[in-house]
């Protein structure tokens, strides 16, 4: 498969763990092991995901890491609902990101099918 460093989706989900985490400092104290800790496994996940999933021997792996990264995405957005729901965040902050989220989740359909082209 492909250097998953070289990947632009990478990169922009990578660009997006530096700010929920900012965003998530600003979260109550109580919250650490909550839903701070809840939302950082979740960005997190998406990168690993798509990193682990580029090491696969096969295309059809590789969509399958690309099935479980989206599945984080969705993981962060409701994470964020309940932070804006709870008072946690501002709109703003929310909107910005799940529109990253988007964004990011876009390129990954678009490489899981290019990726079934080349099955």
């Amino acid at each position: 498969m492909t250097g998953f460093k070289d990947l632009s989706v990478y990169n922009k989900a990578l660009d997006v763990v530096k700010e929920v985490y900012d965003v998530s400092k600003k979260f109550p104290k109580e919250e650490i092991f909550g839903l701070t800790n809840q939302i950082r496994r979740a960005v997190t996940s998406i990168v690993l995901n798509i990193a682990e999933g580029s090491g696969c021997e096969s295309s059809k792996e590789f969509s399958k890491f690309l099935n479980y990264a989206l599945r984080s995405k969705h993981e962060v957005i409701a994470c964020l609902d309940i932070s804006e729901k709870l008072e946690y965040t501002h709109n703003n902050d929310s909107y910005e990101l799940k529109r990253k989220l988007e964004e990011i989740s876009s390129m990954i359909v678009g490489l899981s099918r290019s990726l079934k082209r080349t099955e």
